[in-house]
């Protein structure tokens, strides 16, 4: 019992620096993020990829290392952020959290998955 409720509130504790944030509006992505214009996208395994969303709905990843898998697929605006659906791949949604200087951590849920910056 100890030690789920250590996992708990470790667990929470992860959180708070997003969980209570709030998120960027789907126009402001669309306008900062979604206009043809590269960035840097990194995973939490510090997996990093050049990302290029076009206003046509359409995005490509690039790895900018060995390892990371290139891919290309197309988004779509939610109510809340945004969703996006990779080649081969099920449809994921997302919100945007500003994270430091120009850094954007991507949530789903309340789960951090990645970090954007330009």
């Amino acid at each position: 019992m100890r030690l789920w409720i250590a996992g708990a509130a470790c667990a929470l504790l992860t959180g708070i620096g997003t969980a209570g944030a709030a998120t960027v509006a789907p126009n402001d992505i669309q306008t900062t993020f979604f206009n043809g214009e590269p960035f840097t996208s990194s995973t939490p395994q510090n997996i990093k990829y050049t990302m290029v969303f076009t206003p046509d709905g359409k995005m490509t990843r690039e790895p900018l290392g060995k390892a990371g898998v290139k891919g290309e697929g197309t988004w779509k605006l939610s109510k809340d952020g945004f969703c996006t659906t990779w080649k081969n791949s099920p449809a994921n949604c997302f919100n945007l959290v500003p994270s430091g200087e120009k850094k954007w951590a991507v949530m789903k849920g309340t789960a951090p998955i990645g970090t954007w910056s330009k």
